[in-house]
């Protein structure tokens, strides 16, 4: 039986609704999503873009144990408990709150945000943190309105360390859910051409990203990426509210400088410099991970251990020990007649930054392994008026990277293609549904494929369709 993460009086104490029902006993976890609900569980009903109250029955007939749901909710016939409130979101909001202010005062909550990086960020902190206690981190990229509420309901009262991200599309996004997380270290990975047609400018974005300060506990840390051109004005921002300053980065000097990078069989070898009250001292640690983008999140990982006071030998080794989140540098070797296909599935979102270390990584395979590289780029969007320009600008990066094909899905990353010497153009389609049939015909046994585009142009439909030509 899964453990209590609510008892009923709390929860609704917490939500400041009102039950309608008998109590139903603990409530072990806490769900916006009836097709995967259980015993034991709450359902919130959202409003998004769809209105969570129209599977209210259906989360009963899972087994839900209760649903959370506005009060103008008609009851239906095999409903179970309720739990009435004026808005389910503010309701969510609340519990979520709650559960931050229970937390004891040894424990320590750590918030991401940046550009790039921040899923991955999380999930190294996720690892390093369980080695040293109870530790309670996002699920996938639950990081936006619902998603930070969401992962704050469902933390344990005896987590040790808690790690959030929190991410934006516009501004003032993030101001709100810094101040739910309270977080004692804010990270930001890195500020960079995202959601532009949201923006004036990156210095926008920057200001945004800046808000994530608003929440910081008194006497906290911002750990800060001093190799990005926007390193002093979040300095500044951080320092008006009091922050203590971690920076990190490649060049001499920083909090966590680095020192030197050995690439090893699983990942790479990596050593920084650490500055402290003490002095200073090197630390190596391994990483399971490949690339450069991963070195550098690896500096900020340490500069927020540093930060929470962790043992930060015992910490680091689950560095050594983490996989590649989804759609974010899993690499998949698939058998196929005379010999096998390696697949790297970046194709979780994309912005000009992380595409250009995803093609930098397709050049980092070996050619005596797999002697042909394939890169198959989906549109990059929410890049504004210069949408077409950020595209072309990847023919560079890929001519550095050796990569031998391009293959493109979407009208914008045609722009990419048109870019390039006719000897590198693959194929190209409006959607990735498109590029489908040209490019599964191309494959074969030695090539090594990197898929990457934002969500929006459906890449990972393209992951899915090589995987089930090879039979994985």
């Amino acid at each position: 039986m899964a453990e209590a993460l609510w008892t009923w009086s709390d929860l609704v104490a917490a939500a400041e609704g009102e039950a309608d029902g008998a109590d139903p006993g603990a409530i072990t976890n806490i769900s916006i999503d009836s097709r995967g609900i259980g015993p034991g569980e709450l359902f919130v009903a959202l409003k998004d873009r769809r209105d969570g109250h129209d599977f209210v029955s259906n989360a009963f007939q899972a087994g839900a144990s209760a649903a959370l749901v506005n009060r103008d909710y008609v009851r239906q016939p095999g409903d179970g408990v309720l739990l009435l409130v004026d808005d389910t979101l503010a309701g969510l909001e609340r519990i979520g709150m709650a559960a931050r202010a229970r937390l004891s005062s040894e424990a320590r909550v750590i918030a991401v945000t940046g550009s790039v990086g921040k899923t991955t960020t999380k999930e190294m902190l996720r690892a390093c943190l369980a080695r040293l206690g109870p530790t309670h981190a996002a699920d996938k990229s639950f990081n936006n309105h619902w998603g930070v509420p969401l992962t704050l309901s469902r933390m344990p009262a005896d987590t040790r360390y808690g790690v959030f991200e929190i991410g934006m599309n516009h501004s003032g996004e993030i101001t709100p859910l810094t101040k739910m997380v309270r977080p004692h270290v804010a990270i930001i990975t890195t500020v960079a051409p995202v959601h532009l047609e949201h923006f004036s400018g990156v210095e926008e974005i920057a200001a945004a990203k800046a808000e994530i300060f608003a929440g910081l506990e008194p006497g906290g840390t911002a750990v800060l990426n001093a190799d990005n051109e926007h390193f002093e004005f979040l300095e500044q921002q951080a320092k008006a509210v009091g922050a203590t300053i971690c920076s990190f980065g490649a060049s001499p000097g920083r909090s966590v400088a680095l020192e030197s990078v050995q690439e090893t069989a699983a990942g790479s070898e990596v050593t920084v410099r650490l500055k402290n009250s003490a002095g200073e001292k090197l630390i190596t640690y391994a990483l399971s991970l490949p690339g450069r983008h991963i070195v550098m999140n690896s500096l900020a990982v340490v500069g927020a251990l540093h930060a929470v006071g962790s043992d930060l030998e015992t910490a680091l080794v689950g560095l050594s020990e983490m996989s590649a989140p989804q759609g974010r540098g899993v690499r998949t070797e698939l058998a196929c007649p005379g010999g096998s296909v390696l697949l790297i599935d970046e194709s979780y979102n994309a912005n000009p930054v992380s595409m250009q270390a995803a093609i930098e990584l397709l050049g980092s395979v070996p050619r005596d392994a797999y002697p042909r590289r394939i890169a198959v780029i989906g549109d990059m969007l929410e890049l504004g008026e210069h949408k077409k320009r950020y595209h072309q600008e990847l023919a560079g990066p890929v001519s550095q990277a050796g990569v031998d094909l391009v293959f493109t899905a979407g009208s914008i990353a045609k722009a990419l293609y048109d870019a390039l010497p006719e000897n590198r153009r693959g194929g190209a389609a409006e959607t990735a549904g498109g590029l489908e049939a040209s490019l599964l015909s191309e494959l074969k046994a030695g090539d090594a494929i990197m898929v990457k585009g934002s969500n929006g142009a459906r890449t990972f439909e393209l992951v899915a369709a090589i995987k089930r030509q090879f039979g994985d």
